[in-house]
């Protein structure tokens, strides 16, 4: 299969979110092997205005990597014990990134990235270039059926932003 290239990534987070439902996340592990996910689950955080992304407090340390053009692996730990992995998307010093939920085989995000070993190493990580971690095509987003709900775990972000569309479910 073919790897994901910059224009994939290149576009508003609300375009990429949804295309990535079907494509495969592919995995190099420190052992050599090789293994390919679909995946089932994504949300999509849009920037600075919206108050569940981490771009909604601007620029720090954490968040620097969302500023970047898209095609970054941005990853952080939450409840000290998990860590979450997103795509960067769109243009460089517009901050957004789309969460991997659930892949085939992995519900939820902090079980996905326990599985494939995923931690702070990765922060950072151009998704073109890396020998561990890529996204491959697999079917196209006008092939498959998506369930569009409200992110999970943001009440924090009130009404306006915690009831936003923006998780997308592969329906198979």
């Amino acid at each position: 299969m073919q790897r994901l290239q910059y224009e994939f990534f290149v576009r508003d987070v609300l375009e990429v979110a949804p295309d990535l439902l079907g494509k495969y996340l592919v995995r190099r592990f420190p052992d050599g092997y090789i293994n390919k996910y679909k995946i089932t689950e994504v949300e999509a955080y849009r920037g600075q205005q919206d108050l569940a992304c981490h771009a909604s407090k601007g620029r720090t340390a954490r968040t620097e990597i969302m500023y970047h053009n898209g095609g970054q692996i941005y990853v952080y730990l939450i409840y000290g014990m998990y860590w979450m992995l997103n795509f960067v998307t769109s243009k460089e010093n517009i901050p957004q990134a789309v969460l991997i939920r659930g892949i085939e085989t992995y519900d939820g995000p902090g079980k996905l990235t326990k599985a494939l070993k995923i931690d702070k190493s990765f922060y950072g990580e151009d998704l073109m270039a890396s020998n561990r971690l890529w996204v491959e095509y697999g079917k196209e987003s006008s092939q498959v059926n998506i369930l569009t709900t409200p992110r999970i775990g943001i009440d924090y972000s009130g009404e306006i932003y915690k009831n936003k569309l923006w998780r997308f479910i592969l329906d198979e």
